[in-house]
């Protein structure tokens, strides 16, 4: 059986810098639950799958939804029809419909591989099967996951089905389920000899998907998964056990995006990351990862890179400028931090473990605000105003001389940017739509995140 492979996405500013994480409860009964992936479907819809984080390997078919922004939790059974099945992934999209996919792991069992979509209307109370017909080859099939783009269009893919180069098995839906149809050869690059996909998390982005593979190759379609192209990334192996490589991807947009790849040894792991700006197409070149966590995601449409871990040195870092250099947010941090997503700069989750208590206040850490200054230590070294702005918006930097300035949306997405020079100076806002943006401030080893509001 494959080994999965487990994808785990602040805005940041610097000086003395803590991280503003609020402890929510997830509703579990029994204590340890962790989360395998968070979903954030909106600023108040947040859906998370469970998996056991005691140590004793306990099959676990749970997931956690929360439709009020995190103010409280409900957990749920996601009944697939067999206790034993593996649940690879789950995805949401809206607060009463989620599709999850669930393979038979059964060692030694002839249809180990053969695998199940299902899907659930009313928030997870129920879930019905879909695709029935889908990756029931046995020996050959192999579902890794299934992603929708939307409430109507989504795929489930697999591993190549058949003797020799048969293609990956891919089906699409454009009615939310009710049908699926396989694709054709003619839309899917051969695979190499031996090759197959890993079941993991997908990577999408729009209508963009990736998904990885055992030569280090990188499936992508642009076109909700019409057409697919591949390209080789710069490892061998997306996901083999040390000694050898593995790597995980990133991605901030339909374009920019970041390997981490880890080769060595387990006692002396090796950390080399490469970034990309045409989708996976081609990669830089490797540069070692200075970081010390390593479960990353990006906060949508910008460079900044959050990295959490469960391991020591446990907590939060923060890179503004693609994983290049990072700032810890947490040093000598207590609590485990894994699976992140993030809305935008200043709304997200983060995932951490229950304590058995339905009714208690652990399981999931939730951003309190945009990670921020250490207030006793630090000032303000800009002023911006007014504040809520219509046309024009001052922004005053007496301690400074040079400022790059970013202005990103709710959704992440960065509207502006400019270089500024002088004491005091004027930005336009007028053509941006009415609604709360985020002004980021960077000088030298100065960073500070202003809302601000645009009538």
């Amino acid at each position: 059986m494959k080994k999965i492979l487990l994808t785990f996405s602040l805005i940041g500013l610097t000086s003395i810098i803590n991280a503003q994480w609020i402890s929510q409860g997830t509703g579990f009964a029994d204590a340890s639950r962790g989360l395998s992936e968070v979903h954030i479907v909106d600023a108040n819809t947040v859906w998370a799958m469970a998996y056991d984080g005691s140590g004793l390997g306990a099959n676990v078919q749970e997931f956690t939804l929360t439709t009020n922004g995190g103010t409280s939790w409900t957990s749920g059974t996601i009944n697939v029809g067999n206790s034993v099945w593996e649940l690879n992934n789950i995805c949401p999209v809206s607060a009463t419909t989620a599709w999850v996919s669930a393979i038979n792991n059964i060692s030694g069992d002839a249809n180990n591989g053969v695998g199940y979509i299902y899907k659930t209307s009313d928030s997870g109370a129920t879930w019905t099967q879909q695709c029935a017909s889908c990756f029931q080859t046995a020996g050959s099939s192999f579902l890794n996951g299934v992603y929708f783009f939307n409430a109507n269009v989504g795929i489930a893919y697999g591993d190549p089905i058949g003797s020799g180069l048969g293609e990956f098995e891919i089906y699409r839906t454009t009615d939310g389920g009710a049908n699926w149809t396989m694709l054709s050869a003619a839309a899917l690059p051969n695979p190499l000899s031996g090759e197959y996909g890993w079941n993991t998390v997908p990577t999408g982005v729009g209508n963009t998907l990736w998904f990885t593979t055992n030569k280090g190759r990188l499936y992508r379609t642009t076109d909700a998964g019409v057409t697919w192209t591949v390209a080789q990334a710069p490892l061998t192996d997306f996901g083999a056990a040390l000694p050898g490589n593995s790597g995980r991807v990133i991605f901030s947009d339909t374009n920019n995006g970041y390997l981490l790849k880890t080769s060595g040894t387990v006692a002396t792991p090796v950390y080399t990351y490469y970034t990309t700006t045409n989708g996976g197409s081609t990669w830089s070149a490797g540069a070692t990862f200075t970081g010390t966590r390593q479960i990353l995601n990006y906060i949508p449409g910008t460079t900044n890179i959050v990295a959490t871990s469960q391991a020591a040195p446990v907590g939060t870092s923060i890179s503004y400028n693609n994983g290049a250099t990072w700032t810890d947010l947490e040093v000598g941090g207590i609590e485990q931090r894994g699976a992140s997503a993030f809305l935008n700069a200043s709304t997200g989750w983060c995932a951490g473990f229950s304590d058995g208590d339905p009714l208690g206040s652990a399981g999931i850490f939730k951003l309190s605000g945009p990670l921020g200054l250490d207030n006793a230590a630090t000032l303000t070294k800009f002023k911006v105003y007014p504040n809520p702005a219509s046309s024009l918006v001052t922004i005053s930097t007496p301690d400074v001389e040079t400022v790059v300035l970013s202005v990103t949306d709710l959704t992440g997405k960065i509207v502006m940017t400019k270089s500024l020079n002088g004491i005091e100076n004027t930005v336009d806002v007028s053509n941006l739509s009415s609604g709360a943006y985020f002004f980021e401030l960077s000088s030298n080893n100065i960073k500070e995140v202003v809302k601000i509001l645009k009538n």
